[in-house]
């Protein structure tokens, strides 16, 4: 009977030591529970590995942090190593990282702002005795954690799924991220001024602040989906048009061919009958150019180019250099959105490289291009290789990335120079260029996961 009332003496008074204890357990549960939350605001599957390597990374440091930093000190350490074991093991954008780490910290927590007043009124309690006595603080957090659990088959349920960081440009994601520190300034201080002054607060008052915050979130982010779906009707809108320029240089194309199809047949039946086949060759690379031609406006379509940030571009320079008399051959055999890289730094590296070829395939007499895009599962990468007819043949490919380098007279030199840069900030891409006698070739490489051994697979294949 002493060794039970020991018990109970210990869990009903004071204890912070305790409390240190019995949070250990506690931390890995809200960490698995901020994880839920956060891969289902994101509507992501990642393996059980990843999610275990979070929550023991996250579960660990808070219980670490709980022993030897002050409350508040503690959760900004506790989350801040979260935010960079999500980042590094989930592979995932910082924005898309960011904001739903944010969103999942905010739901969590609004659900013990609302909770707390009621919980104190109704065991008629202070707040300081909730936070040392482990008969109050331990139980108060498992409810948290229940109803936060609960969320996560709602958001499931009801596909309340935030996914519009890809359709933003630059400037609207640092509008974002304004919005986003506005609302997490907002957010502290409230609970903040929640926190100190609970015990004189009424339930009234909790309850209206908990949906004057909520109020403020859901329209946030509703302002910010509604945004994001007008850039991706604008974008499509883009597309549609460009799409419908190809399909009308499709139809000349196909319509001239109809017309002059009797001809073809009669030139093509000319040097049979003469067998004269060195002629009949020649007409044939001549026709079989035609047809490629009629081939690369056909692979320019929305349905197989499926980005249309990248469709547009792509349309964009093939009609530039149709213009300038250049054969552009292009191979599009991969899903786009499987590529591992940001769009904006894709459209920038690829718009680049493309800007070069074109430049340099028009200097010269026999104005060719060719573009592949295809995958290599085997290596786990996706591969752009863009190769094209050039005049300088003593071009130093390895000092073209050099800032202000450049094989062009009047040229400044930035565009390879911005590529590196581009390729520094990202440890799953490379370029490798080549030159032959009668191509330069750059081969963009994107590997399928952020981390140094996928290359090392490219060796091993």
């Amino acid at each position: 009977m002493e060794f039970l009332n020991n018990i109970w003496l210990a869990l009903s008074t004071e204890n912070g030591r305790l409390i240190n204890l019995l949070l250990i357990p506690s931390s890995f549960i809200e960490m698995y529970v901020v994880i839920l939350l956060f891969i289902s605001f994101l509507n992501i599957y990642p393996s059980k590995y990843q999610k275990l390597s979070c929550i023991i990374i996250s579960g660990v440091t808070a219980s670490i942090t709980n022993f030897c930093c002050p409350s508040l000190y503690n959760i900004f350490i506790n989350y801040i190593v979260t935010f960079f074991a999500i980042l590094y093991i989930f592979k995932l954008k910082p924005l898309s990282v960011l904001s739903g780490m944010l969103i999942s910290i905010v739901t969590f927590t609004l659900v013990g702002y609302l909770l707390l007043n009621p919980y104190l009124k109704l065991l008629n309690i202070s707040y300081f005795q909730a936070q040392v006595v482990p008969f109050y603080r331990i139980p108060y957090l498992l409810v948290i954690d229940i109803i936060a659990y609960f969320i996560t088959f709602i958001i499931r349920k009801f596909r309340l799924y935030i996914s519009f960081f890809d359709c933003f440009n630059k400037k609207n994601k640092t509008i974002f991220c304004i919005n986003i520190l506005l609302g997490l300034f907002t957010f502290l201080g409230q609970t903040f001024f929640l926190f100190n002054y609970i015990d004189n607060l009424s339930i009234v008052y909790t309850i209206f602040t908990f949906f004057s915050l909520l109020s403020y979130f859901m329209i946030s982010i509703y302002s910010l989906s509604r945004m994001a779906k007008l850039m991706t009707t604008t974008l499509a809108l883009q597309s549609a048009e460009e799409y419908n320029k190809s399909l009308s240089v499709l139809y000349d194309n196909v319509k001239g061919f109809k017309h002059d199809f009797d001809n073809i047949v009669s030139t093509i039946g000319g040097y049979i009958q003469t067998d004269d086949m060195d002629g009949l060759k020649k007409y044939f690379i001549q026709f079989q150019k035609d047809c490629q031609r009629t081939n690369n406006i056909a692979t320019l379509n929305p349905s197989i180019i499926n980005n249309p940030g990248i469709y547009s571009l792509l349309n964009s320079k093939y009609h530039k250099a149709d213009t300038l008399g250049i054969q552009i051959n292009l191979d599009f055999f991969v899903d786009l959105n499987d590529f591992n890289i940001d769009t904006y730094e894709f459209s920038r590296i690829l718009g680049i490289l493309l800007d070069n070829a074109i430049e340099s395939a028009s200097e010269c007499e026999s104005k060719i291009i060719n573009i592949k895009f295809r995958n290599e599962e085997k290596k786990n990468r996706h591969i752009v290789n863009i190769s094209n007819t050039y005049i300088n043949k003593d071009v130093n490919i390895d000092n073209i990335f050099n800032k202000g380098e450049s094989g062009k007279s009047n040229h400044s030199g930035l565009g390879l120079y911005e590529v590196r840069n581009y390729l520094k900030k990202n440890s799953n891409l490379n370029l490798y260029t080549t030159k032959s006698d009668e191509f330069f070739t750059q081969q963009l490489e994107i590997y399928y996961s952020n981390n140094i051994l996928s290359k090392a697979l490219m060796v091993i294949n």
